[in-house]
């Protein structure tokens, strides 16, 4: 049973969180030969100020590059 768990910065419209579901189920039905009644998609939405990268908090780093 596949599980996938992808975890992205919040603000992801419901048919874009469709699309990504039905575009890694295919792949693993493609690649791996996986079921599609099998395969489980978590999808978590983190708020940018409880991720960071490059040394700073998602939307400083965001507030930095509108600036620049």
């Amino acid at each position: 049973m596949p599980y996938i768990n992808l975890q992205i910065t919040a603000g992801a419209t419901r048919e874009q969180k469709a699309e990504i579901v039905r575009e890694f189920t295919a792949t693993l039905v493609r690649v791996l030969g996986k079921k599609p009644e099998h395969t489980h998609i978590v999808i978590q939405e983190i708020a940018e100020q409880d991720w960071g990268f490059a040394g700073k908090l998602t939307e400083e780093w965001r507030r930095g590059r509108a600036d620049g």
